[in-house]
């Protein structure tokens, strides 16, 4: 099993694309604590193992550097870090404050680097690995979440500029995600029809699963990927369908000179 014996923090790990790396680890074996401001309606659970669920407001610096020292207290060590608490509304940069386009930032981009900075002296000491979840709206405009796609490109920059600095005693990647099948597609793709259109422009056909992000971020926290950090690992089912495509089937075909 790639992190038997291993301890892992998915922050945001109580659903979603969270709920779906922490039973990833499970399965694999390591021991997991998700943190969120809220417990979950259940515990996280796979392989017939539970995670540890600790509140944590990941905006507290102090109540950050708290929930590592107990973790590795509690543990004995601390090996993988999963980044993924984040999120966004849809808001257009018009439709919103800059303070609540700063509220995104925070979240996305400054929270992830406070909780690397407290886990770090823990998983130096054990040689361990951090796993930033990105997204592919930090690689393409993205109209009506603006602030969270520029959130998420700087989070890639940062995991990039982290790995050089902290190796080899960390290593740092990036899961650059797709769209994602969870409990709350329905408020960004409407209801399974709608579901199923935004699956079609996807050349695999389908939304991604938690459990598609979930195994991905094991292999990059396992020893089978020892020797590679600083990288960005697109998990995407190959993409968007580019929107030529589509407006050159609709068109007359003529002569291309």
């Amino acid at each position: 099993m790639e992190l038997d014996g291993r301890v892992a923090v998915v922050t945001g790990g109580t659903r979603g694309v969270g709920a779906g790396i922490a039973r990833a680890c499970l399965a694999a074996g390591a021991q997991v604590v998700v943190c969120a401001r809220r417990p979950p309606p259940q515990p996280v659970r796979a392989a017939g193992r539970r995670a540890a669920f600790r509140p944590l407001d990941l905006r507290d610096p102090a109540a950050v550097r708290d929930f590592f020292a107990d973790v590795a207290a509690t543990h004995g060590r601390l090996d993988v870090l999963v980044n993924n608490a984040g999120g966004t509304p849809y808001r257009t940069l018009a439709g919103g404050s800059a303070e609540q386009h700063r509220r995104v930032v925070e979240l996305n981009l400054l929270a992830p680097l406070t909780a690397s900075l407290a886990a770090y002296e823990h998983l130096h000491a054990a040689r361990g690995s951090i796993v930033m979840v990105g997204s592919v709206s930090g690689t393409r405009p993205s109209p009506g979440s603006a602030a969270y796609g520029a959130a998420k490109a700087g989070l890639d920059h940062l995991a990039r500029s982290m790995a050089a600095e902290w190796a080899p005693g960390v290593r740092v990647n990036t899961l650059l995600l797709g769209m994602v099948r969870t409990e709350l597609a329905h408020l960004h793709y409407g209801d399974e029809e709608g579901v199923a259109a935004v699956a079609r422009t996807v050349p695999l056909g389908r939304l991604a699963e938690p459990s598609d992000a979930g195994d991905a971020a094991v292999f990059l926290a396992s020893d089978r990927a020892a020797y590679i950090t600083g990288a960005s690992l697109l998990v995407h089912g190959g993409g968007e369908r580019p929107a030529f495509l589509d407006a050159a089937t609709a068109s007359p075909q003529g002569d291309p000179t």
